[in-house]
């Protein structure tokens, strides 16, 4: 018997301790809100100077045709996932559409 050998039999080999994730500094995203859905109420947060440039944001920014920009948007104003991400920009949004609707 060498010195590299154990005396004893082994057991069945025990599973290594996995170590907790590290705590993150930033808040945690809800589950289910994907890049492009944060990226289109960042979107709806910023101000426009003038017609014609948050179209064309939403074109190179976001890869996206303005009308299926809205089409998104339209139904991130229902996500509850939406509104936690971005409480002001939702409940915002909500009133302006709310407004409209009442109007016809």
């Amino acid at each position: 018997m060498t010195a590299s050998e154990p005396t004893e039999p082994r057991g069945p080999a025990e599973p290594a301790v996995s170590p907790e994730p590290a705590a993150s500094t930033e808040p945690a995203e809800p589950a289910g809100l994907s890049e492009r859905d944060r990226a289109v109420l960042a979107m709806e947060r910023r101000g426009w100077p003038g017609p014609g440039a948050k179209e064309r944001a939403i074109r190179e920014g976001l890869g996206l045709s303005p009308t299926r920009y809205y089409q998104l948007l339209g139904a991130l104003l229902d996500d509850p996932l939406a509104l936690e991400h971005d409480p002001v920009t939702v409940n915002r949004l909500r009133r302006v559409r709310a407004e409209k609707r009442r109007r016809r």
